[in-house]
C-alpha cells in the first residue's frame, strides 16, 4: 500500500482527537488525524510526522497524519489502512492460498466484520485490529478500552459455533518488536475475552509491518502471549 503527495512536518498539538496542528516548513497547518485513538505516547510536541497532502480543494484540511517517529522507530498510524494492508497480503496468496474468495465488510449477527474468505469448503471470518501501541518493544492492544472489540470477539466465538472458521488479526503498524499482548492494564476485560476466544477456537495471529513515509505493507508473524 502506497502513499502519494507525502511531506514531514514537526508536531505541535492535538486541540481534539481528529485534528492536529503541524508545523510544515516553518509554518503551521492544521492536518486531519486518520486515527481516533489517544495515541499520547506518540503525539508528542516536537516528534517528526509525515503527512499526505490530498489535492482535494473541498477539503477542510489539506494534510493526512499518517505516520510518526518515535525515537529511531517509524510508526504508521493511520488506523484505516490495516484492513487494506491484510487485503492485500490475502490477495497475494498468504494465508489461504491462491484463488480464495474474499470479501470486505461482511455482515454477521450483529456484527460487521472486515473480511470473509472463501477457500473450497473452508467459510471463514477474519477482523482486523491495527496496533500503535509499544513500549520496551512489547506492542499492546487496546490502548483504551473497547467494548466494541469485546463484542467482535464474542461473534467470532458464534461463528466457530456455527462451522465458521475465524480469526483475529493485529497489525503492528511498525517493525523490530518483540512480542504482542493484550492490554491487561486498560481493559482486562478485553484480554479475557481474547483468551477465552483463543480456547474455543478462534485463530489469534499478529504481523508487523514494513514501514516507510509513503508506504505499508504486512511482513513476518510476531509472537502472541496471551497469559
Amino acid at each position: 500500500m502506497r502513499y502519494q503527495n507525502i511531506r514531514e512536518g514537526r508536531f505541535v498539538s492535538r486541540p481534539n482527537r481528529f485534528i492536529a496542528r503541524v508545523e510544515i516548513d516553518g509554518q503551521e497547518e492544521i492536518c486531519h488525524v486518520k486515527n481516533t485513538g489517544r495515541c499520547r505516547e506518540l503525539l508528542v510536541p516536537g516528534a517528526s510526522v509525515f503527512l499526505e497532502k490530498s489535492d482535494k480543494k473541498e477539503r477542510k484540511t489539506a494534510y493526512d497524519l499518517i505516520a510518526v517517529k518515535k525515537g529511531n522507530r517509524l510508526i504508521n498510524m493511520d488506523s484505516q489502512i490495516p484492513n487494506r494492508v491484510v487485503e492485500e497480503w490475502l490477495r497475494k496468496g498468504n494465508l489461504l492460498g491462491e484463488g480464495a474468495y474474499i470479501r470486505p465488510e461482511t455482515k454477521y449477527g450483529n456484527s460487521r466484520f472486515d473480511l470473509y474468505m472463501e477457500q473450497g469448503k473452508r467459510k471463514i471470518f477474519m477482523e482486523v485490529k491495527g496496533v500503535t501501541l509499544e513500549e520496551d518493544g512489547i506492542v499492546r492492544f487496546p490502548d483504551a478500552p473497547t467494548e466494541r472489540g469485546i463484542k467482535h470477539i464474542k461473534e467470532l466465538c458464534q461463528c466457530i459455533k456455527d462451522g465458521y472458521e475465524a480469526y483475529i488479526m493485529f497489525v503492528i503498524q511498525m517493525k523490530d518488536v518483540k512480542y504482542f499482548e493484550p492490554n491487561k492494564r486498560t481493559h482486562e476485560a478485553f484480554a479475557q475475552a481474547l483468551l477465552e476466544a483463543e480456547q474455543a477456537g478462534v485463530h489469534v495471529l499478529a504481523y508487523d509491518c514494513f514501514v516507510e513515509p509513503d508506504a505499508i505493507c504486512l511482513g513476518e508473524p510476531v509472537e502472541v502471549q496471551l497469559i
